[in-house]
């Protein structure tokens, strides 16, 4: 049984052939094709957090491949009523996957010990697996003329489950990556470790310099710098962030061709301005429609293995 908890439960390939169907799809999507991949395919979502992206995302996705999905609320009891043995052993009766938005990254893990259907982790307070995806095919569609392995993203903002999964995203496709960040908010020491220990040529730095971090980016993102379940410390880091906004001055440091990128949603005028998430160097709606893209290739791969294999270039 297959999960993406985070980017560590796949190798560089098996990440690639995920990108090569989502490229795939999206192409035909683009053709008005709206092929049958998952046709009476059921997908589970349970979400502990409020989503657009990723709910919308995902049950669209299902639908155009001809599959249906299920939003499994509080009225489950998962995690209430009865034993988390018990609950996902039954869902795995009915549904062919699931989609677990949790506060709490042991939660979506506590859905795939059981091993009863492919569990998807779409965020927890450690990775954001898909975003990343999706993050990727942004980047690859807007310089589709040179190898992915020659640009260079840059965060600015929190070591946060965002950050988490584009360093190592970046680390598993060569490509360069860098965290301006304030002292004491760089990304873990274990999870830098592990990903050293994997793939011990990424290209990985963190600095607190965010002029110098965005004057060779090919990509800026940013993320909101007070995350979900993260309120009472945002007057502390309204202040730690002041010098880290993603705005005109700091773009005027950029190269001129760089894009901006935002997982949103976005809190205007304190990690990013307007002017900018407005303005021509912006991806941030191409970026969100990506998140479908990115994850019909997953759920692709995941679930009609057979379809990749017959429809997917190596």
């Amino acid at each position: 049984m297959r999960h993406l908890l985070t980017l560590f439960d796949l190798n560089s390939h098996e990440l690639n052939r995920i990108l090569s169907a989502a490229r795939v799809l999206k192409k035909m999507h683009a053709g008005g094709q709206r092929p049958a991949v998952l046709q009476h395919r059921v997908l589970a979502l349970i979400f502990e957090k409020p989503s657009l992206r990723t709910r919308v995302s995902f049950e669209s996705g299902m639908a155009q491949l001809g599959g249906s999905s299920l939003f499994l609320g509080d009225d489950v009891g998962f995690g209430k009523r009865e034993a988390p043995s018990d609950f996902t052993r039954v869902l795995g009766q009915f549904v062919d996957g699931v989609v677990c938005r949790s506060f709490s990254h042991d939660t979506a893990a506590t859905l795939a010990k059981y091993d009863c259907v492919p569990v998807i982790n779409g965020l927890t307070d450690l990775a954001h697996p898909c975003q990343a995806m999706a993050d990727v095919l942004t980047i690859e569609g807007e310089f589709a003329d040179r190898p992915l392995t020659e640009n260079h993203l840059v965060f600015v903002g929190d070591g946060n489950n965002v950050s988490r999964s584009l360093a190592l995203i970046c680390a598993m496709l060569g490509m360069k990556f860098t965290l301006a960040c304030p002292n004491g908010y760089e990304l873990d020491q274990p999870w830098m470790s592990k990903i050293s220990e994997r793939y011990p040529d990424a290209k990985l730095s963190q600095t607190t310099d965010p002029i110098a971090a965005v004057s060779t980016a090919d990509a800026i993102y940013t993320d909101v710098w007070t995350s979900m379940g993260q309120e009472a410390e945002s007057a502390q880091r309204r202040k730690d962030f002041a010098d880290y906004q993603v705005n005109s001055d700091l773009m005027k440091h950029a190269p001129e061709t760089a894009i901006v990128l935002h997982c949103l949603p976005a809190v205007r005028g304190e990690e990013i301005t307007d002017d900018v998430i407005d303005g021509p160097q912006s991806r941030v709606i191409e970026q969100a429609g990506n998140r479908m893209h990115a994850q019909k290739g997953l759920l692709a791969w995941l679930l009609n293995p057979h379809w990749v294999g017959e429809n997917v270039p190596e």
